[in-house]
């Protein structure tokens, strides 16, 4: 088939293409809500896993303006690969950071709070100690259903990643 496909195939790569923008910003913007409104502090790992849906959400929205704008097929299919290889990279970040919870294997060395500010509520640093505890890659702040949030985080990438891949390299 030639790089101009039938209507109906545009119209999937425009649906997938949106759900994925949206999806990717629900799964970033629920780890910022957990920090900002649930007070749970990120550790290194946290923040590296946030990196492929900063990323992934505005390829996403191209490809979705791609599709919308008919452009050739190959450019939001790459698009979507592109979104795919970034889940592919998240389910190694969620899978790892997992590990380095369960204790299978060690997390890095360097891992603490990277550049966070205390609001000490007008009270001085000791004060604040008692409150904010920096976390640490090794320990899951919280667990939902048995799972860190990085273990639903890799859950999420895994199934985002095969919508992605199957909007890039699905049948015309």
């Amino acid at each position: 088939m030639t790089a101009l496909a039938s209507p109906a195939q545009p119209r999937r790569r425009t649906v997938i293409a949106g759900f994925l923008a949206v999806a990717m910003a629900a799964t970033v913007g629920s780890a910022l809500a957990f920090q900002y409104i649930g007070g749970y502090i990120p550790c290194k790992l946290c923040y590296e896993q946030r990196i492929p849906y900063y990323i992934g959400v505005p390829a996403m929205v191209l490809a979705l303006l791609a599709s919308a704008l008919k452009l050739p097929a190959w450019v939001s299919r790459g698009l979507l690969a592109v979104g795919g290889l970034l889940m592919l990279y998240g389910l190694y970040l969620g899978v790892y950071h997992s590990g380095v919870e369960w204790g299978w294997w060690p997390g890095p060395t360097d891992c603490t709070t990277v550049g966070i500010s205390v609001d000490t509520g007008g009270n001085g640093v000791l004060d604040a100690l008692d409150k904010f505890v920096p976390p640490s890659c090794d320990k899951a702040a919280l667990r939902i259903l048995g799972l860190s949030l990085a273990g639903w985080q890799a859950i999420a990438a895994l199934i985002l990643g095969a919508v992605a891949f199957k909007g890039a390299f699905g049948k015309d």
